[in-house]
């Protein structure tokens, strides 16, 4: 097979879909890699690089995707790149399509199969493809919010952990997920005062049991929530519903409620964000004001550090890529069927159920849409 790797374009996007290492296991596997020219300039991941590793440099995007039977990416392809895309033409990215009919309205139209690395599950429940982007996030989320709590980005002035004699922040996280969970690492390895709130129990004291009396462990109603975000100094948002549209879970009244010159992280930006006021930013303008509350919302956090997401990010896609590659998208989605999971889109039908119910659009099993092709 002949797998492309296009250049991100995404606005201060500098991840690249496979490392040249990922590119020697896939030469060596009999495949042939097209790399469009400096797609990891940025990370130190030079052109001569994956030309050591067995890859072939492609001079524009453009031939990478009329000449790929494969595209793995990083991000969601951009309304150019779906122009680009063919029918059969796998794509291996994230997709995050809840949120965003334009891109699936032009993925559904190039007749292509889309595999969404988000929705791609595991023998216990999980989302492997997403986790070490959720670990990497959830660690940011905390530095962000300590940065955006600094007088000059519009904040409290508050520093996280505070200092002998005067309080720490007290930071508030919703979800205790994987992002959750490595904020709140983050957050008390910075002394902060940190409280998770979830709906599940058993989470819960699985949270407990990991962190003990350093961690405030709380169950998620709407008056627990709304007493703790706006105690908060910052709140990080860490919803995760698969494949669906995040839940608004703190309202335009509670933001204007909170005080002035507080923080909130919105980690689940990329499924529509679970704060009302959300909407996304980029690294270019990540935050904003409303209501005197300080927003952070850039829909792709981990890409400020790329080097370290890109890698990580190889480490669990190889399998599946490799698996793809070396069956053809049809076997290796029948052989797996957490593969399949990741099947969102398939010559022109939309195959996950969350997705087409947020969006309003038909549905049609993946599987049965894998026996129809």
């Amino acid at each position: 097979m002949l797998i492309g790797v296009p250049k991100e374009i995404k606005t201060h996007e500098y991840r690249v879909g496979l490392t040249p290492e990922s590119v020697r296991e896939l030469v060596e596997n009999g495949h042939q890699v097209l790399v469009q020219t400096n797609a990891g300039l940025e990370i130190g991941m030079f052109d001569d690089h994956y030309v050591a590793a067995g890859a072939e440099i492609a001079g524009s995007a453009e031939a990478v995707f009329a000449r790929a039977d494969m595209i793995v990416k990083v991000k969601e392809p951009q309304p150019v790149e779906c122009a680009m895309l063919r029918e059969d033409q796998i794509l291996f990215t994230y997709l995050h399509l809840a949120p965003d009919p334009q891109q699936t309205h032009g993925l559904v139209e190039s007749g292509c199969v889309a595999i969404a690395y988000e929705t791609v599950t595991d023998d216990r429940g999980g989302l492997p493809l997403l986790a070490p982007m959720s670990e990497v996030a959830g660690r940011m989320s905390v530095q962000a919010g300590a940065h955006a709590l600094e007088m000059e980005q519009g904040g409290r002035g508050m520093l996280l952990g505070g200092v002998p004699g005067v309080p720490a922040a007290k930071v508030v996280i919703i979800g205790g997920g994987v992002v959750g969970t490595n904020a709140a690492r983050m957050a008390m390895g910075l002394e902060a005062q940190v409280a998770v709130l979830d709906r599940s129990a058993r989470r819960l004291q699985e949270l407990d049991f990991q962190f003990g009396s350093k961690l405030s462990t709380v169950f998620s109603t709407r008056e627990s929530l709304e007493r703790h975000v706006l105690d908060a100094d910052l709140v990080i948002g860490a919803v995760l519903v698969p494949g669906a549209a995040a839940p608004k879970l703190v309202t335009r009244q509670m933001v204007a409620q909170m005080k002035r010159g507080s923080v909130l992280v919105d980690v689940a930006i990329d499924q529509g964000g679970c704060f009302e006021t959300s909407k996304p930013t980029t690294h270019d303008a990540p935050t904003y004001v409303v209501d005197g509350t300080v927003h952070y919302c850039v829909a792709n956090m981990p890409g400020a550090v790329a080097r370290t997401s890109t890698q990580a990010l190889n480490n669990v896609t190889l399998p599946f890529a490799l698996a793809l590659a070396n069956k053809g998208w049809r076997q290796a989605l029948a052989d797996d069927r957490h593969l399949l999971a990741g099947l969102n889109v398939c010559r022109g039908k939309l195959t996950y159920q969350a997705v087409a119910e947020a969006l309003g659009e038909p549905f049609v099993p993946a599987a049965e849409a894998l026996s129809a092709a």
